[in-house]
């Protein structure tokens, strides 16, 4: 034990009033090593300023700055059963689990709302990649599941933005069962004639790819997103070849006719409420925004 570093510098420090200061004050762009500040960069929607590229966005503040006024009715995230296979590998499934919930404040990893985007009521469900890192699991698809449900008794647009690295490998079968259970919910909508877009954001990956992030009436993509099935690096050692610069990402994916449109993050709720109000047959010109609820969490259905 260092007596003068573990005892009488803290003591100084309290006595000068001297603080720690947080580490994520300052956020570093990927890009370029410019530091932001982070209220800057919340302010901003989370890109940085200079360079334009798109930071990871929070779940819940990503639904806020999509509907009219940041007010919507979050969505209940479905009881289902927890570490159905007692999976254990460096750590229980059990702990990453409460880990996850402490540092998310979620459930799992979707999230997903009803409410307004410029007067025109649809859902939107979100990944939070910060949850194990968006995966797909049980918890997560029965969320899509009634997410769609929802969308079908309202008779509105449903709005999806994954972020994820593909299946749970935790839940194993029982992950990849979501695959064909998302997709049913996508034709259930797809039946009931009402549009499905898709804003693909960074990353995009594995199962979530495999299914329902492909399968919408049209594909949105922010830009840099990475969107792919296997990684870069996974092709490249099975191939053994190098792979074109921009592989996998959203401009690239655009140029190769994947993608329909590359949208700034500042522009993605106008231009959903564009498309969606054309998919719907709606006039795009004239028709005013109705004003939101006043209330957070307060049931829309009445406005419908």
């Amino acid at each position: 034990m260092n007596w003068i570093t573990n005892y009488v510098r803290p003591k100084i420090n309290s006595m000068l009033g001297r603080r720690e200061v947080p580490e994520n004050l300052w956020i570093k762009c990927p890009e370029t090593g410019e530091m932001v500040f982070h209220r800057d960069l919340e302010e901003n929607k989370w890109v940085i300023p200079a360079s334009g590229y798109h930071m990871k966005m929070p779940a819940k503040a990503r639904l806020k700055d999509l509907f009219d006024e940041g007010v919507y009715e979050a969505l209940q995230q479905p009881k289902v059963p927890q570490d159905p296979l007692k999976f254990r590998d460096s750590k229980k499934y059990t702990d990453r689990l409460k880990d996850s919930r402490l540092k998310t404040e979620l459930e799992d990893t979707i999230v997903a709302g009803v409410g307004r985007v410029q007067g025109l009521k649809l859902v939107a469900v979100v990944h939070e990649f910060s949850f194990m890192g968006g995966s797909l699991g049980i918890a997560a698809g029965e969320a899509i599941v009634k997410a769609f449900e929802r969308a079908i008794a309202e008779k509105c647009p449903l709005v999806m933005f994954p972020a994820s690295g593909g299946a749970r490998m935790q839940e194993g079968i029982l992950s990849l069962m979501q695959l064909p259970r998302t997709t049913v919910a996508v034709e259930m909508l797809k039946e009931a004639g009402l549009p499905y877009i898709v804003v693909l954001t960074n990353p995009t990956t594995g199962g979530v790819t495999a299914s329902y992030a492909m399968l919408g009436d049209i594909h949105l993509a922010e830009p840099g997103a990475e969107i792919c099935f296997a990684g870069k690096r996974v092709i490249e050692q099975t191939i053994r070849e190098k792979l074109p610069e921009g592989f996998q990402t959203s401009e690239y994916l655009l140029a190769h006719g994947m993608v329909d449109m590359v949208v700034k993050r500042h522009d993605i709720p106008a231009t959903l409420a564009r498309l969606l109000k054309i998919l719907l047959k709606k006039s795009v010109a004239t028709e005013k925004t109705k004003p939101a609820s006043a209330t957070v969490l307060a049931p829309i259905a009445a406005q419908a």
